[in-house]
């Protein structure tokens, strides 16, 4: 009986990742690892998800698709690639409630219509038009 088993699952950023191909394949990397991870970022962002059990587990899911993502969006030569891959991984912070790392990636996007629309998605951010 497989489906019983508690073998741990796979996720996508435990797989050693290569240097990708190119901007474009990173900023989908990106996109894939923000989109796998964000249930974990979104029960740590309810009041009621602080108090689960597995918070523990869902905390360490969420930091270690964020630092992943972070680290790729380094490598990234396109500003503008760059900015939208940074945009992607601000979405997944706000979802846990990590406001001082999305802030501080907020900070890091150049583009002006990318810092516009990230404002628009997430006000709290407002302060912080440095």
């Amino acid at each position: 009986m497989w489906w019983f088993s508690k073998a741990k699952q796979k996720e996508i950023w435990d797989d050693p990742v290569e240097q990708p191909h190119g901007d474009i394949e990173a900023v989908n990397i990106i996109r894939a690892i923000c989109r796998d991870a964000a249930d974990s970022a979104e029960k740590l962002g309810r009041p009621e998800g602080r108090a689960a059990k597995n918070q523990e587990i869902e905390r360490d899911r969420y930091e270690r698709a964020a630092r992943l993502a972070m680290e790729i969006a380094m490598k990234i030569s396109d500003e503008l690639m760059r900015d939208s891959a940074v945009r992607e991984i601000i979405g997944l912070c706000m979802k846990a409630n990590n406001i001082k790392t999305a802030r501080a990636l907020y900070r890091a996007i150049h583009a002006g219509s990318i810092k516009a629309e990230v404002l628009q998605e997430h006000p709290t951010l407002e302060g912080e038009q440095g």
